[in-house]
Formats: structure tokens, C-alpha cells, sequence
């Protein structure tokens, strides 16, 4: 006796095929929500890399008004950047009821993918600590050259998560193109 396995893709009956078709659908928009998401954290990434390059010279030059300043446009871009999660997790919490487990596992992916850039934007945030605008005493500058190699220090590890994260960011955009890609020749098919 022949045995036929069905592919979980390929439904049974045309109302199933119905179904899994705007289910289908319904994951390529989510999916370009993903890739808006995507676009948007590769932005938020350069503007954070510019800023701390800005507060790395600023340092060096010993502009602590400047520092502030910077750091207050950082702390500014992260939260542009969790408002944008937001917004965007308001638009991709899509139920799909009777889809099919493909698509099911795709929307768990776009949402684990979605909550670890909104924590990744969430730690960006505090990473970075507002130093008081106090003036340093004559008795401490011996210790703010100490105290600077330290800020230094943590601003080229803050550099290099952040690249680290953006490197992140390019490999899921290249994996929701991918995606994206195979549930459009799905749908020709």
C-alpha cells in the first residue's frame, strides 16, 4: 500500500486552501512591517553611532557641555526608537486562527524577533548614565583624568554593541527577505 505524505503547505480542500492562502497573505504584511521595523532600528543604530563618535570627540576635546548635550540626543534617539517598537507591535499582533503551522511559527519568529529589538533598544537606554553638571573641585581633577579613561572606555564598548546590534538588525532583514521570498513563491505556486 503507497503511502502519500502531505506537505503541511499544501492544503486539502479549497476552502482550506482558501484559508492558508490570506493566511499567507496576511504574513506578507507582517512581514513588511517586520522589514519597516527592520529599516527604522538600522537608522536608529546610525544616528546612535554618530552620537557616540560626537560624544567620544567632545570628550576628548574636555567639552562636558557638549558630552551632555550628546548624551541627551542619545538618550533622545532610544526613545524614538522604543515609541517606533510600539507602533509597530500594535500592527503586527495578527492572529491567524486557522492557518496553517508554517504560518503560525513565522508569526512566533516575527514576534520573538520584534520583543528582542525592543529590549535591545531598551538596554541602549541604559546604558548610558546623565553625569551631573557639577564642576569638579581643583582637589578632584587629579582624578578626572582617571574618571575620563573610564567614560572612554565605555563609550567605545557602547560602540561596538551598538554595531554589534546592527550587525544583528542586517542578519533578520536578510532572513525576512528570505522568508518574504518563499511565501511569495508559495502563493505563485
Amino acid at each position: 500500500m503507497a503511502c502519500h505524505l502531505r506537505s503541511t503547505s499544501v492544503p486539502s480542500s479549497p476552502h482550506s486552501n482558501e484559508i492558508d492562502r490570506k493566511a499567507v497573505e496576511q504574513a506578507l504584511e507582517q512581514s513588511l512591517v517586520m522589514l519597516d521595523l527592520c529599516n527604522a532600528m538600522q537608522e536608529s543604530f546610525s544616528e546612535l553611532k554618530e552620537t557616540i563618535l560626537d560624544m567620544q570627540l567632545a570628550f576628548k576635546r574636555g567639552d562636558h557641555t557638549a558630552v551632555q548635550a550628546k548624551i541627551h540626543s542619545y538618550i533622545r534617539v532610544t526613545k524614538k526608537a522604543q515609541k517606533q517598537f510600539k507602533k509597530t507591535n500594535k500592527k503586527s499582533t495578527a492572529t491567524y486562527q486557522e492557518s496553517c503551522r508554517v504560518i503560525k511559527m513565522l508569526s512566533e519568529a516575527r514576534e520573538i524577533a520584534a520583543s528582542m529589538l525592543e529590549s535591545s533598544s531598551h538596554l541602549l537606554s541604559k546604558k548610558i548614565v546623565v553625569p551631573s553638571s557639577s564642576r569638579w573641585s581643583l582637589a578632584s581633577n587629579t582624578f578626572q583624568k582617571k574618571r575620563g579613561v573610564c567614560e572612554e572606555e565605555q563609550l567605545q564598548e557602547l560602540e561596538l554593541d551598538v554595531a554589534d546590534l546592527e550587525s544583528g538588525v542586517e542578519s533578520l532583514f536578510r532572513t525576512l527577505i528570505q522568508s518574504r521570498v518563499s511565501l511569495l513563491n508559495a502563493l505563485s505556486l
